[in-house]
């Protein structure tokens, strides 16, 4: 997807248990942008060992729980509803979602 950034949101992080060679914990520092679509789709990204998207579609709030969402999807729900993006968060106990 084409896009074209308007203004920069804001800066958070997450910390959450993932196993993977030999570490124990991942900490995600995430910019998230408001943007605008300019042209293009949604498409599959290429998938590497270690990869930690299975890729992107559209969801409304309704669908989307920690039982199917990355913590920054959540996060970004929560910037919808309050208008601010919180603490940052430290997950003691997330199941990175697997396509296999």
């Amino acid at each position: 997807m084409e896009i074209e950034i308007e203004e920069i949101i804001g800066v958070t992080d997450f910390k959450l248990p993932w196993k993977w060679r030999g570490f124990t914990d991942v900490h995600h520092i995430t910019v998230y942008y408001s943007v605008r679509k300019v042209g293009g789709g949604i498409v599959v990204p290429e998938q590497f060992e270690g990869q930690d998207s299975l890729g992107a579609v559209w969801v409304s709030e309704d669908e989307v729980s920690m039982e199917n969402a990355s913590p920054l999807v959540l996060k970004a729900f929560e910037w919808l509803r309050t208008g601010g993006l919180g603490e940052a968060v430290v997950y003691d106990e997330w199941e990175v979602l697997s396509g296999k």
